[in-house]
């Protein structure tokens, strides 16, 4: 999804929310109930993360600032598509949002040196009900230069001692219905 983008020689002006715009995309109109910010320098990579049911979390992420590679992976127990993934660019030029529904884990690489990230989730975080997959898991196979002139950090990308521990989607025997 892309908002309507009004630019002239000041800027730019976005209205990155209105209720309603993704009810046709949901089983449900969006109640979102928290927003968080992130900010990170390139070649950092945020993620997989999830959180189980009742908790799960639909998000609509958007790049206020810079770029990054956005992804979503599909970890829903009974779904024909589990383990399947799909990434898109999203940054401060191109305007592009990605909603990822709840049963989805998240995670993006930032691809400028200033990526600014906010995103807008429909259930509050809930530490019990997390979880997270390997960025790397070769069950999932991510290409995380797909779609993009950016060059992984020579040793990998900078992750959070939580995302580097994490474990591979077979290993979290996550049963999401």
């Amino acid at each position: 999804m892309t908002p309507r983008q009004l630019r002239d020689d000041r800027g730019v002006f976005w209205e990155t929310w209105r209720r309603g715009v993704l009810d046709e995309h949901t089983a449900m109109p969006l109640d979102f109930v928290q927003e968080n910010l992130s900010i990170s320098k390139a070649g950092t990579l945020r993620g997989l993360h999830f959180q189980r049911n009742p908790h799960a979390q639909g998000k609509l992420v958007r790049c206020a600032s810079g770029r990054i590679f956005d992804v979503a992976v599909d970890v829903r127990a009974s779904s024909p598509t589990r383990g399947q993934w799909f990434g898109c660019e999203l940054s401060d030029v191109n305007g592009s949002q990605l909603w990822i529904p709840a049963g989805f884990a998240h995670g993006f690489l930032a691809m400028s040196d200033h990526a600014v990230v906010e995103y807008r989730c429909t259930s509050f975080y809930h530490p019990q009900s997390e979880g997270a997959i390997r960025w790397d898991d070769p069950d999932v196979n991510i290409d995380w230069n797909d779609a993009s002139d950016f060059i992984m950090p020579k040793g990998g990308p900078f992750l959070s001692p939580k995302d580097a521990d994490a474990s591979t989607l077979e290993e979290t025997g996550w049963p999401f219905a």
